[in-house]
């Protein structure tokens, strides 16, 4: 896809930062897909990889987890006890600590031109699981819960629900800073990551879509987005979607027409 000369250049900046952060590397793959930047709310850029073809190619893993651990009052299992202390972590960079297949990573190229032609254009090729390749989602799942599986075993009585790379813990009594490190080295030995920042040990905890109190469960207040216009949008609301569905009964053919735009 043509670029203007500033994204070019802001491209050129974001495959840098990927290249130097190991996400990437130089590739001769006969495969090869297009790239674009768009611009955050915060003034920086974000950079896409539309694997739309490849995604074509591909065949779906499907959800392994269909939905959300529901609270009470909804049609599912009551979520937590009353009264239990919580703890709840977001791993950093998900997709981006997890390995591709050597083998796998030629499918994930692309090709970076050179700034007015100056030298010739370098492709380079994923070797993380990459964002918008339909499997994604569930490859890491699959990750983290064989991460997660030496914690369930060593805490049998702690509740604990993992989607994506949301974690959260919940026990009678509160988790102390020995439990939390002992909790990120153990993922850290799989090359997983506990964003320090969003470590919750405290009412009202924020936890997909829901804010939690020790008495308490209700939603949080949620916009969507229905004005599409790139495939960011799309993604921005699928993902928004997934955190109501649960509560308004929305099934996979419902949403099958935004489905096919990814």
């Amino acid at each position: 896809w043509p670029l203007s000369k500033e994204k070019l250049q802001k491209a050129h900046e974001l495959v840098k930062e990927q290249l130097q952060a190991g996400h990437i590397k130089p590739s001769v793959s006969p495969w090869n897909t297009p790239i674009f930047v768009i611009p955050k709310k915060s003034g920086k850029w974000r950079l896409l990889h539309s694997l739309r073809k490849v995604n074509e190619q591909m065949q779906s893993m499907g959800a392994l987890q269909p939905g959300l651990p529901s609270p009470p009052g909804l049609p599912s299992p009551v979520m937590l006890p009353e009264n239990w202390e919580i703890l709840n972590i977001d791993l950093k960079d998900c997709f981006f600590t997890i390995p591709l297949h050597s083998v796998d990573t030629e499918r994930f190229a692309f090709t970076l031109p050179s700034i007015n032609r100056q030298e010739p254009a370098k492709r380079y090729e994923w070797v993380v699981l990459p964002q918008g390749m339909k499997n994604s989602p569930t490859l890491c799942q699959l990750y983290v819960a064989w991460a997660l599986r030496p914690i369930r075993k060593r805490w049998a009585e702690v509740i604990i629900y993992h989607y994506m790379d949301d974690i959260l813990f919940c026990r009678e009594k509160p988790f102390g800073d020995a439990e939390i490190k002992t909790i990120s080295d153990e993922l850290k030995l799989k090359g997983l990551l506990v964003a320090p920042e969003k470590i919750q040990t405290q009412a009202p905890w924020k936890y997909l879509g829901w804010i939690i109190t020790n008495s308490t469960i209700r939603p949080q207040k949620i916009q969507l987005r229905t004005e599409l216009k790139t495939l960011a949008d799309v993604q921005t609301l699928m993902g928004d979607i997934q955190w109501v569905r649960s509560l308004i009964g929305i099934t996979n053919e419902d949403l099958a027409p935004l489905l096919r735009l990814l």
